[in-house]
C-alpha cells in the first residue's frame, strides 16, 4: 500500500522517541536517588539501604546505556541487554561482600532513617515503573530495563520491612537478611536477562533474520 513505509517509519520514530523520554526521566530519578540512599544508608549505617543504593546506580548506568542504543540494531539492544545483566550480577556480588563485612563488625542501623528513606525510594521506583510499563513490550532493551525497575520494588519494601524489625528487635539480624535477599534477587535476575540476552543475540546472527530498519 503506498506510503505504508513511511507511516511504518513515522510510528517507530514515534516509539523511539517516547521511549527515550522516559529513560531520561527515570535516569535522573535514580541518579537523585542514589545520592541520597547511598548518604543515608552510610549515616545510618545500614547494608539493606547501602545495596538499595547500589541498585539505584546500577539503574543510573542501564539507562544510559539504553539510551544509546535506541535507534541500533537488534545485535546492539542484545548487547545492551547483556551488559545490564553484567550491572546485576556484579552489583549481587558487592551486596554478599558487605554483608560478610557486617556480620564482622556491624552494629544495628538506625531503624528511623531507613523507614523513611526506604518508602521515599519506594515512591519513586513506582513511578519509574509506571513511565516504563508503557513501553516495556517494544523490545528486549526495554523490557530489560522494566525487570530492573521491577525488581527496585521488592528491594525498597524489603528496606522498610527490615527497618521495622530492627526498630522492635534492636538486632542487625533484620538488616543482614533483607541485604541477602536483595543480593540473591540481583543474582537471580541478573542469569535470567543474560539468558534472554544470549538467546536473542544468536537470533539476530542468523543468516535469515531480518535486521532492524536502524541497523
Amino acid at each position: 500500500m503506498a506510503g505504508c513505509c513511511h507511516e511504518d517509519d513515522a510510528h517507530l520514530q514515534a516509539m523511539r522517541d517516547g521511549q527515550r523520554r522516559v529513560l531520561w526521566t527515570v535516569l535522573a530519578l535514580n541518579a537523585v536517588m542514589f545520592v541520597g540512599e547511598f548518604t543515608a544508608g552510610w549515616i545510618a549505617g545500614s547494608t539493606a539501604l547501602l545495596a538499595d543504593s547500589l541498585d539505584m546506580l546500577g539503574d543510573t548506568l542501564v539507562y544510559a546505556f539504553s539510551l544509546a542504543v535506541i535507534a541500533r540494531g537488534a545485535r546492539a539492544k542484545a548487547l545492551s541487554a547483556g551488559f545490564k545483566g553484567m550491572v546485576m550480577l556484579v552489583f549481587g556480588l558487592v551486596v554478599c561482600a558487605q554483608l560478610v563485612a557486617k556480620l564482622v563488625y556491624g552494629l544495628p542501623p538506625a531503624a528511623p532513617i531507613m523507614a523513611v528513606v526506604g518508602t521515599l525510594a519506594l515512591v519513586g521506583n513506582i513511578v519509574c515503573l509506571v513511565l516504563l510499563t508503557r513501553h516495556r513490550e517494544d523490545d528486549i532493551n526495554m523490557r530489560s530495563v522494566w525487570i530492573c525497575s521491577r525488581n527496585d520494588l521488592f528491594a525498597n519494601s524489603g528496606v522498610i520491612v527490615a527497618a521495622a524489625l530492627v526498630a522492635f528487635t534492636h538486632s542487625i539480624w533484620p538488616d543482614l537478611i533483607i541485604g541477602a535477599a536483595i543480593a540473591a534477587l540481583f543474582l537471580r535476575s541478573a542469569f535470567g536477562v543474560l539468558g534472554d540476552a544470549r538467546g536473542a543475540y544468536r537470533e539476530a546472527a542468523q543468516p535469515g533474520h531480518v535486521l532492524d530498519r536502524s541497523a
